[in-house]
């Protein structure tokens, strides 16, 4: 492949490799993310593929030449971990963050494509009974209505805002039908033709789906649809309408038993995609890029990174193991990624 992948991880920083995964580089020394430091996120500017957005344990930082270098963005997440960053699909300049876990978990947006940020006044409970204290695991944009922004909590509900994050309204009430607050992801298909916009909601437990603007839901117990495997980790659209997606399950977390599953009839039916080596615990993440959709990444829990190249129906285990992988991303953009004297690996 022609770009750069690029790799989060609890305890290595960012990975990178610009020769199709032969060769793999840490950050180099004096970077605003440190080469052992957490990352829990990435997020490649839709419109400019040097630029990518790296949620760190140090905050929010931009590398404007493809992952090479990443400097600290002053703002009001500074010194907070971000769990999620997520580009809206209307106006690419407008980026939204959520910060959680060991800081507070809290909302922010962007207006000038990440440059300075605005604190959105959400601010999570302290502490949550499931995961001790609550983190924002999934952020949103409807695809199609400007202004429209969902986030989800690990734990602490779904929450929706029409208004580009300045009032928010929780989705999963007892009159909506969702059972569980502890939220992995969320998702937006595009309408098409005469079906209206889906809304897909996957907890802990199970994928929820809406087609009446979230008014009502409907879902399945994970460990009935998945060959008894409960733990939804994340989805993943394959393509605006969500006819075809993926989703990633496993028997916990971290886990030792972990599937993707691949839909092409927008989630009515489900096969587990071939996985050529066992993965060592439950899939974290997925990797994805608009330029070539048959090319994938999938992270796992304890640092397996596979690659698809016939968009998820298999997946191949690259040679590399990491270190708990958080987040992975790719971008076309060839990045100038060198090695360092203390990050070669």
């Amino acid at each position: 492949m022609d770009g750069t992948i690029l790799v989060a991880t609890a305890g290595q920083g960012i990975l990178r490799s610009a020769d199709d995964g032969a060769t793999w580089h840490r950050l180099g020394l004096k970077e605003a993310i440190e080469f052992d430091g957490t990352v829990r996120s990435l997020a490649v500017d839709p419109q400019n593929p040097k630029r990518v957005l790296a949620g760190a344990d140090v905050g929010m930082c931009l590398s404007v030449d493809g992952g090479v270098h990443f400097d600290k963005v002053s703002s009001p997440m500074d010194g907070m971990t971000v769990w999620f960053i997520a580009y809206s699909k209307t106006d690419p300049k407008t980026v939204y963050a959520g910060t959680g876990a060991p800081s507070r978990g809290r909302m922010y947006r962007s207006d000038d494509g990440g440059a300075s940020w605005k604190d959105l006044g959400v601010e999570l409970p302290e502490f949550c009974q499931g995961v001790n204290r609550p983190r924002i695991l999934t952020i949103c944009a409807h695809p199609e209505r400007d202004g429209e922004v969902w986030f989800g909590v690990e734990e602490g509900g779904a929450w929706r805002s029409t208004d580009f994050g300045e009032t928010w309204s929780r989705v999963d009430t007892p009159e909506s039908g969702i059972s569980n607050s502890d939220i992995h992801c969320i998702a937006i298909a595009c309408s098409k033709g005469d079906a209206p916009t889906r809304y897909f909601v996957a907890t802990v437990n199970s994928v929820w789906e809406s087609s009446d603007d979230g008014k009502t839901w409907s879902g399945q117990a994970s460990k009935d649809r998945f060959d008894n495997l409960y733990y939804t980790r994340t989805l993943q659209l394959l393509d605006p309408a969500g006819d075809t997606m993926l989703v990633a399950v496993g028997d916990g977390t971290p886990g030792t038993r972990t599937k993707i599953y691949r839909t092409s009839d927008g989630g009515d039916s489900w096969a587990p995609a071939t996985l050529h080596t066992a993965p060592n615990s439950t899939v974290w993440g997925f990797g994805a890029h608009a330029s070539d959709p048959k090319l994938l990444f999938a992270g796992t829990k304890y640092g397996h990174l596979l690659r698809s190249v016939d968009g998820g129906k298999s997946w191949f285990k690259e040679w590399r193991d990491f270190s708990e992988i958080t987040a992975v991303a790719w971008t076309p953009f060839v990045a100038d990624v060198k090695a360092h004297p203390q990050s070669i690996v």
